[in-house]
């Protein structure tokens, strides 16, 4: 029998490559690592998604979605490899752990602060541009413009005030009125000049709304000097005026000694609402019948004599007879 003869660098390279093969087969079956090689404090591969890190005693970590400890295992989500992995319990440095935990809960919640602040900024913003385009009435919007406006249906008008004053031979001016009084018993009246407004409306349930300037930092609000205790926003009142002799009679105050004792209003019941910083809205209690009306503030000393005036005709349209 004739063999054939191999030299021994033959059986070297046979040798080699036989054992490289084996170390390549034995690398495909060997289980994944669990312990990741990564130190703590160093940047995780760029491919992992963000979440929790799982830090070990010595020094590695693992980036996990979740984790539960049984006893004396963990058993995690790996980010790294998308699948459940286990490890001895006594390998996870927990006290680590806690701390790399409290430290990201505390800056997502610096981010969710930091999200909100720029979300409520946002809104304000929006706030803003609404309160100059404010929507009344049916599809009409109200002025920018300082003042009060009268809304009907698509109709917003403005109110220009108007200057009361008291009457006891002829009317006076507001000048007049802070003059000293006499010190007896007497009657002063507040009235208007003219029997009737200028301004009329057809409408029996009209709305307003009072712009009013934001408040001077520098003095007292309009708002403030203009409430009634314990109430915020202007303090308004509707009055049904009184023709008579040329005139509009508003209010019949008494007085004794030069002091106000009592004052006599024909007031009409409205209610308040705040609608947008600055700006109020005002609805009646009740229809108005035609007549002669005036919307007035009231002062901590009464009745401001700077008022609006108006008129309601009705929604027959008929106008009142001069």
């Amino acid at each position: 029998m004739v063999g054939a003869r191999i030299s021994g660098s033959s059986l070297v390279r046979a040798r080699a490559a036989s054992c490289f093969c084996l170390l390549v087969l034995s690398s495909l079956c060997l289980p994944r690592s669990i312990a990741s090689q990564d130190k703590a404090g160093e940047t995780a591969p760029r491919d992992i998604a963000p979440g929790k890190k799982l830090i070990l005693k010595d020094g590695t970590y693992q980036v996990v979605r979740e984790y539960q400890r049984n006893g004396d295992r963990v058993r995690y989500f790996s980010l790294e490899r998308g699948d459940w992995e286990e490890l001895p319990a006594a390998l996870v440095d927990w006290e680590a752990t806690a701390k790399e935990e409290a430290a990201g809960q505390k800056a997502a919640n610096a981010l969710a602060d930091k999200v909100h602040a720029q979300e409520e900024a946002k809104r304000m913003d929006n706030v803003a541009d609404i309160d100059a385009s404010l929507q009344v009435g049916q599809g009409a919007f109200l002025p920018q413009a300082d003042g009060l406006y009268v809304v009907e249906g698509k109709s917003v008008r403005y109110i220009p005030q108007a200057v009361a004053g008291t009457k006891t031979d002829k009317l006076r001016t507001v000048e007049q009125v802070l003059s000293p009084v006499p010190i007896v018993p007497g009657k002063q009246k507040v009235y208007l000049a003219g029997e009737h407004a200028t301004l009329r409306l057809k409408t029996i349930s009209p709305e307003f709304y009072l712009r009013e300037p934001p408040p001077d930092p520098d003095r007292v609000s309009a708002i403030e000097t203009s409430s009634r205790p314990g109430e915020s926003g202007p303090d308004v009142v509707l009055i049904r005026a009184k023709p008579q002799h040329n005139g509009r009679q508003l209010e019949s105050i008494q007085t004794l000694f030069g002091q106000k004792i009592s004052a006599d209003l024909n007031e009409v019941a409205i209610q308040r609402w705040e609608v947008a910083p600055h700006v109020y809205r005002f609805t009646l209690g009740e229809a108005l019948n035609p007549g002669e009306y005036v919307l007035a503030q009231m002062l901590p000393d009464g009745l401001n004599f700077f008022v609006w005036d108006f008129g309601v005709d009705g929604d027959n349209g008929a106008k009142t007879k001069k």
